[in-house]
């Protein structure tokens, strides 16, 4: 299996290359060759295992350059029972006839990111022993990815992380999951602006190639390839639950800020899943929704960026929507690019009157929908008091997108996000009551903070990395 740009750079790289570096030299995001094709006997092979082997079999499909033993040892050592709480580790909960949530929020930081982003760990462990290297990951966070990343990686051998995120744009158990972190290898940088800020100053140090291979820089947003595929495993284990035989059909519904979760549907899609349509979820920033609704991509700046009630989703900027846009207009990464600058200079792009948008539902499955902060506080009541289950707020923007969806015979999966704790003050405006919270979590945000506030600048940002990575 061979990688390769989606702004037109045909250099084919393996799996492990690309696991260090995050964006491709040219910008764009990487992307096989091909999709893996997987048969209707493989499906059913597939049906009896566990998460840990199932994760193991997509893996090995993308990854030819770990041995298979090593490969399987890894994926072994992270999906387990003790780190995620239940043997079925991504377990459905059924809530009305035909719609069911999956829930990705188990692990040690309460969010669907653990589910990637402990394989990553392991991951970069592995191959920077194997190399004898050392890395350090620089991401941004609209909540949750940063605390997931920080968890993974905390201890790990070779192993820095330089954290950025949007100063009190974040739950308040969110930033302490982060900033109460005192370990040496653990940096955490608060951008005075949004999360698009703070994504920008990543991809440009990613795109400044002699301080990135200077400072040996590799990310774990989901522009890495790695994190996306981890994600592409749970859509197999929702599917198998949900079903008796692989003639039948599920959709999906994704709450989405920066596509990557969604966009791991999409692979699995493409890979012969039998996924009937892709539902994406948004907040208030509906960037996603317009686009699938009239074919223009239009990103906001920072003062049209509201902040809201789901935080992790205040994007208006999704990085990873470069990917489907790579498949909608056949691989052509001379026009990826050219539309891509478009938008960096003009902040939009239209594909209404290209012919190729309207696969985006008939060939894709794509779909979409919206919700408000009054929708989210109707919806977590509503499932509460209907049946018995508390969600967080993504989650709640997902089932409101998601009944308004709903096709009799098509069971509709939506994905949880994360647990209703880390969102505490909306959950008691809709129900009046503090969401449960896990023992090991009491008194986070009273912990001392370890945390540098800093100007939305990349050179001042640079200079942090370097003062912490050099002498």
């Amino acid at each position: 299996m061979r990688y390769v740009s989606t702004r037109g750079d045909q250099t084919q790289r393996q799996f492990c290359d690309i696991l260090l570096e995050g964006l491709a030299p040219d910008g764009g995001l990487y992307l096989p060759v091909a999709y893996p094709q997987v048969d209707d006997a493989t499906l059913s092979r597939w049906r009896a295992l566990s998460y840990a082997e199932l994760a193991f079999e997509v893996l090995s499909l993308y990854i030819d350059d770990i041995p298979a033993d090593d490969l399987r040892a890894l994926c072994a050592k992270t999906y387990t029972q003790e780190v995620f709480g239940t043997a079925a580790i991504v377990p459905l909960k059924p809530l009305a006839p035909g719609l069911m949530l999956e829930a990705l929020s188990n692990g040690p930081t309460l969010a669907f990111k653990d589910m990637a982003m402990q394989l990553l760990g392991n991951l970069f462990e592995y191959e920077l022993g194997r190399r004898g290297e050392e890395l350090n990951i620089f991401g941004a966070t609209s909540g949750d990815t940063g605390s997931a990343a920080e968890y993974a990686m905390r201890g790990k051998k070779g192993v820095r992380v330089f954290m950025t995120s949007p100063h009190g744009r974040m739950s308040p158990f969110q930033q302490a999951q982060m900033f109460s972190l005192q370990d040496s290898n653990i940096h955490n940088i608060a951008i005075e602006g949004v999360f698009d800020d703070c994504q920008d100053i990543v991809k440009a140090v990613s795109n400044d190639l002699v301080f990135k291979r200077e400072h040996r820089i590799g990310t774990v947003n989901s522009i890495n390839w790695a994190r996306l595929l981890a994600q592409v495993v749970y859509y197999f284990a929702g599917y198998f639950q949900a079903t008796q035989d692989n003639s039948q059909r599920v959709s999906f519904t994704v709450p989405s800020g920066n596509f990557g979760n969604v966009c791991a549907g999409h692979i699995a899609r493409q890979m012969g899943l039998p996924i009937d349509r892709l539902v994406v979820a948004t907040n208030e920033n509906d960037v996603l929704d317009e686009f699938f609704k009239t074919g223009i991509y239009r990103v906001r700046g920072t003062l049209e960026t509201w902040e809201t009630s789901s935080p992790s989703m205040d994007i208006s900027k999704a990085s990873n929507f470069e990917r489907f846009v790579f498949d909608l207009l056949d691989r052509d990464g001379a026009k990826v690019k050219a539309l891509f600058s478009k938008e960096l200079q003009t902040g939009q792009f239209d594909l209404s009157h290209d012919p190729r948008f309207e696969l985006a539902a008939n060939r894709y499955g794509f779909q979409s929908g919206r919700s408000t902060h009054q929708n989210r506080l109707d919806t977590i009541r509503a499932v509460f008091e209907q049946h018995g289950v508390m969600i967080d707020t993504h989650t709640a923007d997902g089932v409101k997108v998601a009944t308004e969806h709903l096709d009799a015979g098509v069971p509709m999966i939506v994905l949880e996000t994360a647990l209703p704790i880390k969102f505490a003050s909306t959950i008691v405006e809709a129900l009046g009551r503090e969401p449960d919270r896990p023992a090991k979590f009491d008194g986070i945000e009273a912990l001392p903070r370890k945390v540098k506030v800093m100007a939305a600048d990349v050179e001042q940002v640079k200079a942090y990395i370097h003062a912490h990575t050099t002498g």
